[in-house]
């Protein structure tokens, strides 16, 4: 069930995208304003360590290229996370062919920290990180967009391209990846 925060963020967005389209500049500025900075620090988890403004950027203008085809089916941000994912892949695909490596190896660390990492002992902190550098890269996403962005399965599922139970037992298995680690 959505929650009445999300319907009025949705709500909210569907304001700003309708008045961007009829020619108010000021709408896209605020739309970017509400989504870049959770953009940012999901760009930061996926592993973008450099670039994360230019990536962040780049998704805002495929998204403003190709907002006719936003139906609300889903939240903008949601949408925007799906943009931003396959923008990165596409950026991994593109150095791995350039350099001849491979585009994401899994035990490629997480190593971004936010505000909630700093309140956290320096020891847990690590071991948090180890623990998510031994999961899968698609356990990792969805480990973070459910705990950290606080995503439904549902959303979850769009942004990864897959289904609703397979986002589930990516995040059954990582959880109970990310404790045993902490526990041992």
């Amino acid at each position: 069930m959505i929650d009445a925060t999300q319907q009025e963020d949705a709500r909210l967005d569907g304001m700003l995208i309708e008045q961007w389209k009829a020619g108010d500049q000021r709408a896209a500025t605020l739309l970017v304003e509400r989504h870049a900075e959770a953009l940012a620090r999901f760009a930061a988890k996926l592993g973008v360590r450099d670039e994360i403004d230019e990536v962040v950027q780049d998704t805002f203008v495929r998204a403003f290229a190709a907002l006719d085809q936003f139906r609300s089916d889903s939240s903008l941000r949601t949408w925007l996370f799906t943009i931003e994912r396959r923008l990165i892949i596409d950026r991994r695909r593109g150095e791995a062919r350039r350099s001849g490596t491979v585009e994401l190896q899994d035990a490629d660390a997480v190593t971004g920290f936010d505000a909630l990492d700093s309140l956290m002992a320096d020891e847990l902190s690590q071991r948090v990180t180890q623990a998510l550098s031994r999961l899968t890269r698609l356990q990792r996403e969805v480990f973070l967009l459910r705990v950290q962005e606080g995503r439904s399965y549902r959303d979850i599922a769009e942004i990864l391209d897959t289904s609703e139970g397979s986002a589930r037992v990516h995040y059954h298995n990582a959880m109970r990846a990310v404790k045993e680690f902490l526990d041992d």
